[in-house]
């Protein structure tokens, strides 16, 4: 609860005893130590080429409510035995989490207390593995796409357990002026009440996809604008779809996950955004959260 006073002593008390016990095949008791309304442990794990070694990456990861860009009361740890040196890792990080992490949202909510952390112990180099100080180094290209797919992989388990979510919602944004303004667009589409509750209700209720995309601020024209469940068109050049299919389009929304698109037509940018719908269950959780 933000706000409430910690002591800290209780865990700086504990930590020779986690020190002593601490063991290669902990991560699963790190991961449902760091659990709070989650309802599963996140955990993802890659070996990746590294120069003529494989190193391993590891991550793990907590959130399920107060979930938005910048992470919000998230918390994410990964780890790599690679020898990298820490500027690099950042540069890396730094990329990465704006595809990952820092498009996602359970409820717009940002807390105080967001963190992702990257580690290296570098211990691979024992076997073989080169030392890499450079960003730009080519034998990177292999650990810095399996960092994104590592990273993007926490991020979407943290939405699929969103608090009381029941469906995975994908929000792309195609056509855009820039790829800012899609990203703000998605967003805007991913963080509304009266989407998220469509979705929840099975409602492919396109009105509040236009709402949001008109809401964001960002370039569109409604002439232009085409709506999208799935692959089945339910709006085109702003007007309901000719050949809109009601009991196919009431069929996908039955499923878990939704994939929504909007594509504006006033230039060629695009994003991704990922979030869950928003139930009663939501509100029950953080009604009842101190009581």
């Amino acid at each position: 609860v933000i706000g409430e006073p910690l002591n800290a002593g209780k865990i700086i008390d504990a930590f020779d005893a986690l020190m002593a016990g601490a063991r290669p095949d902990g991560l699963m008791d790190a991961a449902k130590a760091i659990m709070t309304t989650d309802t599963y442990p996140k955990v993802a794990t890659a070996f990746v080429p590294l120069g003529d070694s494989i190193v391993i990456l590891n991550g793990i990861a907590k959130g399920a409510g107060m979930i938005a860009p910048d992470m919000a009361t998230m918390l994410a740890y990964a780890f790599t035995d690679a020898p990298i040196a820490s500027n690099v890792l950042q540069a890396m990080l730094s990329k990465s989490v704006d595809r990952s992490f820092n498009a996602i949202t359970v409820d717009s909510d940002t807390s105080t207390s967001d963190t992702l952390l990257l580690f290296a112990t570098g211990a691979a180099a024992a076997r073989g593995a080169p030392q890499i100080e450079d960003a730009a180094d080519p034998r990177l290209v292999a650990f810095r796409r399996a960092l994104d797919k590592l990273l993007l992989d926490l991020a979407q388990q943290v939405v699929r357990d969103g608090e009381g979510a029941r469906k995975f919602i994908e929000v792309r944004v195609a056509g855009a002026a820039s790829r800012k303004a899609a990203k703000r667009i998605a967003m805007s589409i991913a963080n509304s009440p009266l989407v998220k509750t469509a979705v929840a209700g099975e409602d492919a209720n396109w009105g509040r996809v236009v709402m949001a995309v008109g809401k964001a601020g960002e370039k569109a024209e409604r002439d232009k604008l085409d709506i999208f469940f799935g692959d089945i068109r339910v709006a085109h050049a702003g007007l309901r779809d000719p050949d809109y299919d009601e009991a196919a389009t009431t069929a996908y929304m039955k499923r878990q996950k939704i994939v929504i698109t909007a594509q504006l037509g006033v230039g060629t940018a695009t994003a991704k955004v990922w979030t869950c719908d928003l139930t009663k269950e939501y509100v029950a959780i953080n009604g009842d959260y101190r009581s």
